[in-house]
């Protein structure tokens, strides 16, 4: 058979061939390539990359065996919709082949030799007309290494002069004597070196490679021709070239050995790689440098820190984080937010040293690896030094923004030897310096990692008590301030930890809040608070009224309007029965969503009552802006009110608001009737606090105030 001219078969694959399957991998980011070579009732492997597994070999079975017969190139786009494989073993077994497309390879006398082909185990429906002529450049560059594979195989006298099989070959090819003198080269090599192909005989081969490259390819013939074989010697798949007006560029090499009868002779298939090398340094800077700013990424930074511990030097690594920088890209939008990333970026620079490392990690977090760093004291000196340099005022686009950073500092070997570790306890640190304050540096503590796994242990259980019902529901009651008469209640979570007994909120909401649990949490509250309220209701307290604390987090996960007007049908309830109790945390830092949110509840007929009001930031055009009904007075103004006039003078203001923009007031933490008859005089309509009850389950909140001694629908 043909192939027999190329002394191959079955147990000899053709290591030449190894670049070309590569190449095709890349050029069409297929996982499989190969060049299956056809015999009379199987196929065989003559180069393959990404098959890890038995394949069928059968003649029959084979996809290239269809893909000769066409003589062009064969595109399967996915093989179950075929009607010529959707049944063949290599699709419905366990090699789940889906997409192929293969080429023939025709010998020069034009029999069919086998195919070069890429395969995928997902469909492609986009392998363009463009992919196929790229496949058949690819199939040519196969199909003149196995010329060469078989004039190397053909008896002497049988093979022909190097012009006779090169001159007309698509790729580069060289020839030269065992004492390294050119014999030739066709037209692509000339070109591509810069070569006359007249006048290239008898000079020296390695003139085509740097200097420095040189040595290694002399030895390398020397070793081949006094062995008369390639065989146990280490050919480098790419060499460095040189072209004849001195520039230098990557070439891949093929090299074959020759025993004629004047000798042993060589021939190289050349392949330019110039532009793969590129490529791949630019996939290379990708993979190692933020897009935005330039600086190294997160990856690259991890290796950088870890390759500095393993000298004996001193590191440092500081992590930044930006403070505010969420209102500057929601205030001014995000191009001037990446703007400003940029310029911090600049400033990371500009206080590197010349062995230090900036890295932008994500979002606005930065890295500052500091190496020779012989003291803490001088690693602190630095950071500060850059969060004073960050705060300088920014100028973009006609904006003056400042910013301000807060930083994190680790020392090694003092606070760690690994660079996993060392990172860690810096982020530790800026955790701790975030919150503290703006614009603090923090040095990492032993007792911060202590208190890390402290945070991780609480949230673990949690989880647990949020998935297991360890959270109960208490009631604490509100009156009207005129006569005492119950008129609704506040609904309190509350914490039954197996170990600890039962928590108030302030021992774990905190740390509630800020995790994944918030929204959940804020569900279940909303339905056992609604469910008891119905129960109430119905028996005995018509007009009962119970106010739900939202999280944050219910404003960012699904629809909190749908979901409270499906609790209020579930359980027959007028919207009127709810008051919806917010922070001025929660609208400060969510403005628009939490507006849109609260004035559809509104609108449902549900009351929104403004929490802790005068203790924060919140000023009077929030309360011009939000659809409030309710203003709950601090307790802290309360406790003072009788002895401090600046505290009065408080309440009353905040009385006042209430009755201009006609709303509702009640006031937290009454516990002497002297304070209850001071606010009813001056205007408010509602209290709670210890002197009417503290917060007591539904069994203990019934029985005190004689409603029904019904309990919960749900536990949690």
């Amino acid at each position: 058979m043909a192939l027999a001219a190329y002394g191959l078969d079955s147990s000899h694959a053709l290591p030449s061939l190894d670049p070309v399957v590569r190449i095709a991998t890349r050029m069409f980011g297929m996982p499989v390539a190969a060049v299956n070579l056809i015999g009379s009732d199987h196929v065989f492997f003559a180069a393959s990359t990404g098959i890890d597994q038995a394949v069928d070999m059968r003649r029959d079975v084979s996809f290239c065996a269809h893909a000769i017969n066409q003589r062009e190139v064969m595109v399967v786009p996915d093989a179950l919709l075929d009607e010529r494989f959707h049944d063949n073993p290599l699709v419905t077994g366990s090699a789940g082949l889906r997409f192929y497309a293969g080429v023939p390879l025709l010998s020069p006398d034009g029999h069919a030799l086998g195919a070069l082909c890429v395969i995928d185990s997902q469909p492609h429906a986009d392998f363009s007309d463009e992919d196929c002529e790229r496949l058949r450049e690819l199939a040519k560059m196969a199909a003149d290494r196995m010329e060469l594979r078989r004039i190397e195989a053909a008896p002497e006298h049988g093979r022909p002069a190097f012009d006779d099989f090169a001159k007309n070959a698509p790729n580069p090819l060289i020839a030269f004597d065992a004492g390294g003198l050119l014999i030739g080269c066709n037209a692509a090599a000339a070109a591509l070196l810069g070569i006359d192909p007249q006048r290239c005989a008898g000079t020296p081969a390695d003139a085509l490679l740097p200097a420095q490259e040189r040595p290694a390819f002399r030895t390398l013939l020397a070793q081949a021709a006094a062995q008369a074989s390639l065989d146990g010697l280490t050919v480098p798949r790419d060499i460095i070239g040189l072209r004849s007006d001195g520039t230098q560029l990557l070439l891949g090499l093929t090299l074959f050995l020759h025993r004629e009868a004047r000798g042993i002779t060589f021939s190289a298939h050349l392949q330019d790689c110039t532009e793969r090398h590129e490529r791949e340094n630019a996939l290379r800077r990708m993979a190692t440098t933020d897009g935005l700013t330039g600086l190294a990424n997160r990856a690259a930074f991890f290796r950088s820190v870890e390759r500095a511990l393993t000298g004996s030097q001193q590191v440092a690594v500081v992590m930044i984080d930006l403070d505010g920088f969420k209102d500057v890209n929601d205030t001014l939008g995000h191009a001037i937010g990446d703007g400003i990333l940029q310029q911090v970026a600049r400033r990371l620079e500009a206080c590197a040293g010349e062995h230090d490392l900036a890295a932008r990690i994500g979002g606005d977090e930065f890295a500052l690896l500091l190496t020779d760093m012989d003291s803490l004291e001088r690693a602190t000196g630095i950071a500060q030094a850059l969060l004073n340099s960050i705060e300088t005022p920014i100028v973009i686009d006609g904006h003056e923004v400042g910013v301000a950073a807060s930083a994190g500092i680790a020392l090694a070997p003092l606070h760690a030897a690994e660079a996993l570790e060392l990172i860690g306890n810096a982020d530790l640190a800026l955790f701790k310096a975030k919150k503290v304050g703006r614009a603090q540096c923090f040095t990492y503590l032993p007792a911060l990692r202590m208190e890390a796994v402290a945070r991780r242990l609480y949230s673990m259980e949690l989880h647990r008590a949020a998935h297991e019902g360890e959270f109960l529901m208490f009631y604490q009651p509100q009156v009207r301030l005129a006569d005492g008469r119950l008129s609704g209640a506040e609904a309190l979570i509350r914490w039954l930890h197996p170990e600890r007994g039962l928590l108030a909120p302030a021992a774990f909401l905190p740390a509630l809040e800020g995790g994944p649990l918030a929204a959940m949490v804020g569900s279940w509250t909303l339905e056992e608070a609604c469910a008891q309220t119905a129960f109430w209701r119905r028996n005995g307290a018509p007009h009962f009224r119970i106010g739900v604390n939202l999280f944050s987090a219910q404003f960012r996960v699904g629809d909190l309007v749908a979901e409270v007007a499906e609790v209020l049908d579930r359980y027959g309830l007028p919207p009127d029965a709810l008051e919806l109790e917010v922070t001025e945390n929660i609208v400060l830092d969510h403005d628009d969503r939490v507006l849109d949110t609260l004035q559809r509840l509104r609108a449902l007929g549900v009351g929104v009552s403004f929490d802790d009001f005068g203790t924060g930031y919140a000023s009077l055009s929030l309360l011009k802006r939000y659809p409030l009904t309710r203003i709950k007075i601090d307790r802290s103004f309360v406790d003072g009110m009788l002895e401090s006039e600046r505290d009065a003078s408080v309440v009353r203001a905040i009385l006042d608001i209430a009755r201009s923009f006609e709303l509702e007031s009640i006031a937290e933490g009454i516990e002497r009737d002297v304070q209850r008859i001071r606010l009813f005089n001056e205007g408010c309509t509602d209290g709670q606090g210890y002197l009417f009850g503290q917060a007591l389950s539904a069994e203990q909140f019934a029985r005190t105030f004689g409603l029904a001694a019904g309990s919960q629908v749900s536990n949690g």
